[in-house]
């Protein structure tokens, strides 16, 4: 068994003296994890930074064996981060949380969306929301995706400013006033999918905030909570940073 493609490291840990086993995020194959000999040494830890676009060869004698990888560095961005604390947060939130994608399932569309957020992360107004965004496609990924499109009481498409935490669908203004205090709050750039993002295009600190309480409010409740798991504290400090920045 063989396949080469681009992949983005998530993370890499170390396998007896010299090596390290290498977990990937590619396109066509998903989350990947796969031997790197040598993996522990000067040049390839430099390669195996979290964040980092790698040009991989997997091969194995059979496709359920961990295989092994062969690398080379593309883009280094960590390194890159590594003077600017809240960035690097942010990354590594992103890799830590795309660590929870089952392995060898394709994520085109989701693993498109990594590529953006990271190549945004220098521009500091772009990547926050994009991050939020994110999130929101990895809960969709996850098979728990958020109904945004219109009004869970009455269909409407306007005035959509809350979430219920029940449904995962957006609510109106006027119907979640009498329930308002109970309702999440649904910042502007993401109501009625991607047309919100369109409508507002300078999200505030406000917003972004609002966003990542809303995508943090259902990982805890599908994702992290049943697999007795906690949020990456690169993701609580991301966000302590974002509220003081």
């Amino acid at each position: 068994m063989e396949w080469s493609q681009t992949g983005v490291v998530l993370s890499a840990r170390p396998h007896g003296e010299t090596s390290a086993i290498a977990e990937l995020f590619t396109r066509d194959n998903g989350r990947h994890l796969g031997l790197v000999r040598g993996g522990r040494g000067r040049r390839m830890r430099a390669v195996l930074q979290i964040g980092n676009s790698v040009n991989a060869t997997w091969r194995a004698r059979l496709e359920d064996h961990l295989g092994t990888y062969t690398l080379e560095a593309e883009t280094y961005r960590a390194a890159k981060l590594i003077d600017d604390p809240l960035k690097l947060e942010g990354l590594s939130s992103l890799c830590a949380l795309a660590g929870l994608l089952p392995e060898r399932h394709p994520y085109e569309q989701l693993y498109d969306a990594t590529l953006l957020v990271l190549e945004a992360l220098e521009t500091d107004h772009i990547w926050p929301p994009l991050m939020v965004r994110w999130e929101m496609g990895l809960l969709e990924a996850l098979g728990f995706g958020l109904d945004l499109s219109e009004c869970a009481g009455t269909g409407a498409t306007e005035n959509l400013i809350y979430v219920s935490p029940k449904s995962s669908r957006a609510v109106s203004a006027q119907a979640g006033e009498p329930y308002k205090d109970k309702l999440l709050s649904l910042p502007q750039f993401l109501a009625n999918g991607a047309g919100g993002l369109e409508r507002q295009t300078s999200p505030t600190s406000k917003d972004v905030l609002d966003g990542f309480a809303l995508t943090g409010f259902f990982l805890n409740l599908h994702v992290f909570d049943p697999r007795g798991l906690k949020a990456p504290l690169a993701r609580a400090r991301m966000i302590e940073r974002l509220k003081s920045a």
